[in-house]
């Protein structure tokens, strides 16, 4: 194994196209063989060697199919995240609210987006909130008239969620008016997508746990994959984002009948 100087980055001894794939897998999280594979206009095998190459020096992860971020380290920290489009996140958080009547029993999801509709929820005068979010918990907690239940389970990540079997079991008994869920990503059928496998499977005992499911998810969430599918996009009511979606994007929620709220504009 060769020595490398100090201060040496080892990238920059990698051949020009596995630097690139490395740059287009950070900033989407997670791409596709065939996609690697078409863009650099190079054979499945050839990528495929490539993932593993890299893999094998833990500058990125296999997944089937593809590659990601080798962890969620590599990926935005939740302090980075919670500087991403902080106003389009008020202005879609105030778009959830205004959704939700006095008395509704409401879960909300882990996340910067979850925690701005947390914060534009304070306003209301009756709300049972279900959150395993320590963040938004704590945002909510002592509000008169909002009766807050932060599940248990094991804290997961800076962003204070709680993952594992108590949150599950919590939320199998609840019956939910509406279920709050932040996205990481989307795929090519519009279905929404997420990294983290715990948490995934959290969402979707929320969303059976709601008469209605509400995906919240800034623009910036447009242009990117991740490596799970939450649900199909037709299991959510609605899509709550600040500026329309991409063309092809659109046309796959029209075809999924997901309805796209824009915040500060009109549902369609």
């Amino acid at each position: 194994m060769m020595a490398h100087g100090k201060g040496h980055d080892p990238e920059q001894s990698l051949p020009l196209r596995q630097r690139e794939i490395l740059a287009l897998i950070r900033d989407r999280g997670f791409v596709t063989i065939e996609a690697l594979a078409d863009h650099f206009a190079v054979s499945d095998q050839t990528i495929r060697r490539d993932i593993i190459r890299l893999d094998g020096v833990g500058l990125l992860q296999r997944f089937h199919g593809g590659a990601g971020v080798r962890d969620q380290s590599v990926r935005l920290g939740y302090v980075e995240k919670q500087a991403i489009a902080p106003q389009g996140k008020e202005r879609i958080a105030a778009a959830v609210a205004a959704l939700v009547p006095e008395g509704a029993s409401v879960f909300l999801d882990v996340g910067t987006t979850a925690e701005a509709v947390a914060r534009a929820l304070r306003g209301k005068r009756r709300l049972h909130v279900f959150t395993n979010s320590l963040s938004a918990g704590s945002l909510l907690a002592g509000r008169p008239g909002i009766d807050v239940f932060v599940t248990g389970g094991v804290v997961h990540g800076a962003d204070g969620s709680l993952v594992g079997d108590a949150v599950i079991a919590t939320l199998e008994r609840c019956r939910l008016d509406l279920a709050v869920i932040g996205i990481s990503g989307f795929d090519e059928d519009g279905a929404p997508m997420d990294f983290d496998m715990q948490k995934i499977g959290i969402k979707r005992v929320a969303m059976a746990a709601a008469r209605r499911s509400v995906a919240v998810a800034d623009a910036g969430k447009f242009a990117r994959s991740a490596i799970v599918r939450i649900a199909p996009a037709s299991d959510f009511g609605l899509l709550v984002t600040d500026s329309p979606p991409p063309a092809a994007l659109g046309r796959a929620f029209e075809m999924a009948r997901l309805a796209v709220q824009i915040a500060d504009g009109e549902e369609r």
